[in-house]
């Protein structure tokens, strides 16, 4: 019975992972379960790795890479190299002595030209290298701007010659607007069929000399596919069965689909990716649960654009929106100017949430102010213009009679103050029975602190079940990725995603900061102290035991803290009368029985 292969595993990200850290792991590939592999396909195009390399790997060129196709690449290079441990260097070049396949050795031999090793710059320099007898391509029949014209009035020309036909059939008409061709239908059928034969021989003889090319550097691609491999094999399996990179406690290693930082807002954002299917994204991007910012980056000197979206794990929203211009830096240092296009709102951090229903609360008093005032404007304007506009119909002789204002009648409006004063009443007594419990100072700091807590609450816990289900999967999976596992962006590894500034202790002053006079400063204090005696009064805290104090103006005290009486001389006792104990009952005499 073949024994089992003893694979190592981690958690990382949330799901536990095969590592692959050495070359033995490379050649049993084929016996790892796919439900363990964190991608099953990825794409060819769109992330930071060599297209070259990842069309070698896609044997069937339908643009993905699939499992079987990473394990066939191994097994090739674990025959062809005398050990695997070779791929975990990642570099561009072999020595000789590790070239176990006797055919690509004797080739890079040849290329190596008494070296003793091979790099991937040589192999190209002897492809480029390569001469072969070209096939001649056929003399074109016409200049070129006269096939280009010919092709432009193809379908035009062909049209009118078809209907022209019929019409001579009496079974069309033409139109007389119709632009007549300025050359014979003989003619024209004739230098379509000259050009035809051009373009069909000149496609020929670029194939023949294609085939010609490639038998003649068939004997380097073996050695090329090699060295390509050799490079970006074990960088592939990293970001693919496993996602060691982006995980990589060393924040200088970038995952392949990590294609450069985004300064914004005083912030660094690590995590962007570039945006291959801007629908696919539209739909899935929000189950990622990540603050993300879509940005169009242009760098005018090469003429390049792209389109990223970055994740935002770190700091605050208040000043990101939608236009805001910022700086993308790709991963070979070239700049772009980047401008936000798009933003999906999610939490970033906890004390984001903590403050967010307050903002919430604040736009939604602005947006409601510069509603109403802006109501106001338009109708005062209509009202504005409606009487400007009824002045100039009336004649300058007529003139109204003045108008009598109404006087106020108090009665009609005793109803409403009455329910005013009724309520302002209940809710005073509300008040009062709510704050009577409210006894010593510590009372107040915990009634604060719970307000806080009913108010902010409810979105830090929401935000806080969000924040540790972030997962880059669906971003992934718009961009064509088929992601097998979670990926999730914790609060702790989210804080290494984004960079925020920080700025060292500066003594300096600054020479615009606004200065207050040592009046304003002092009144200010004074105002500030009578706040709070105020609120400490209104709270009955200002009251001391034994009956000396200040009694609040709700006048309830604490059950230790006596009322202040005025004592009063007690009544003379009679002497006749005589004394009963007080804890003894009195009993009726017979003839008040009776």
């Amino acid at each position: 019975m073949k024994k089992k292969y003893d694979w190592k595993f981690a958690t990382i990200g949330g799901n536990t992972r095969v590592q692959i850290t050495k070359g033995e792991d490379i050649r049993h590939l084929g016996e790892l379960d796919q439900k363990m592999w964190t991608v099953l396909s990825c794409p060819t195009k769109g992330f930071e790795m060599d297209e070259k390399t990842l069309a070698m790997l896609a044997l069937d060129g339908d643009g993905h890479v699939k499992v079987n196709e990473i394990v066939a690449a191994g097994e090739w290079l674990c025959s062809v190299l005398k050990t695997p441990d070779t791929l975990l260097k990642g570099k561009d070049c072999l020595r000789l002595d590790e070239i176990q396949d006797e055919a690509i050795l004797a080739v890079a031999k040849e290329v190596a030209a008494g070296k003793d090793e091979v790099t991937l710059a040589d192999v190209e320099a002897a492809v480029a290298a390569v001469t072969i007898e070209a096939q001649p391509l056929p003399e074109a029949p016409f200049a070129a701007d006269i096939i280009a014209a010919y092709k432009d009035t193809q379908a035009a020309y062909s049209d009118y010659f078809k209907k022209k036909a019929l019409a001579a059939l009496g079974l069309a008409t033409i139109d007389p607007e119709t632009p007549v061709p300025g050359i014979e239908e003989t003619k024209w059928a004739e230098m379509g069929e000259k050009i035809a034969a051009f373009e069909a021989g000149t496609a020929a003889a670029k194939d023949a000399n294609a085939a010609a090319i490639a038998a003649a550097t068939a004997k380097y691609q073996d050695l090329r596919k090699l060295l390509y491999l050799n490079r970006d094999f074990y960088t592939l399996l990293r970001n693919y069965i496993t996602f060691q990179d982006f995980y990589s406690p060393d924040q200088s290693v970038k995952a392949v689909f990590q294609a450069g930082t985004l300064i914004i807002d005083q912030r660094a954002c690590h995590l962007c990716m570039r945006v291959q299917n801007a629908g696919a994204h539209g739909a899935m991007a929000p189950a990622s649960g990540i603050y993300l910012l879509y940005c169009t980056c242009t760098n005018k000197q090469k003429g390049v654009t792209m389109d990223i979206v970055a994740a935002m794990t770190m700091g605050e929203t208040g000043d990101l929106y939608v236009g805001k211009n910022a700086i993308f830096y790709d991963r070979d240092g070239l700049d772009y100017d980047a401008v936000v296009t798009k933003i999906i709102d999610n939490p970033i951090s906890l004390r984001q949430a903590f403050w967010s229903p307050y903002r919430r609360l604040a736009k939604w008093i602005e947006d409601m102010i510069n509603k109403r005032a802006a109501e106001k404007d338009s109708k005062m304007m209509a009202d504005t213009t409606a009487k400007l506009e009824t002045a100039a119909a009336e004649t300058a002789e007529k003139k109204e009679a003045p108008k009598v204002a109404p006087s106020f009648d108090i009665a009609k409006f005793a109803g409403i103050f009455a329910a005013i004063g009724m309520a302002v009443g209940l809710i005073g007594a509300a008040l009062a029975d709510f704050f009577r419990t409210f006894t010593e100072w510590y009372h107040w700091v915990l009634f604060f602190v719970v307000l806080l807590l009913i108010i902010s609450g409810p979105s830090m816990i929401m935000a806080w079940l969000k924040l540790r289900r972030r997962n880059i999967a669906p971003l992934l999976n718009a961009n064509g990725w088929a992601v097998n596992a979670a990926s999730i962006v914790n609060i702790p590894f989210g804080a290494t995603l984004t960079d925020q500034v920080k700025f060292p202790i500066v003594k300096a002053k600054d020479p615009f900061a606004e200065k207050m006079p040592a009046w304003q400063k002092w009144l200010i204090g004074i105002c500030c102290t009578l706040v709070v005696l105020c609120c400490l009064w209104f709270g009955n805290v200002l009251l001391v035991k034994h009956g000396k104090g200040w009694a609040a103006p709700l006048r309830w005290v604490g059950k230790d803290v006596p009322a202040q009486t005025v004592e009063e001389p007690a009544p003379a006792e009679s002497a006749a009368e005589p004394v009963q104990d007080e804890m003894l009952p009195v009993c009726p005499s017979q003839t008040e029985i009776e």
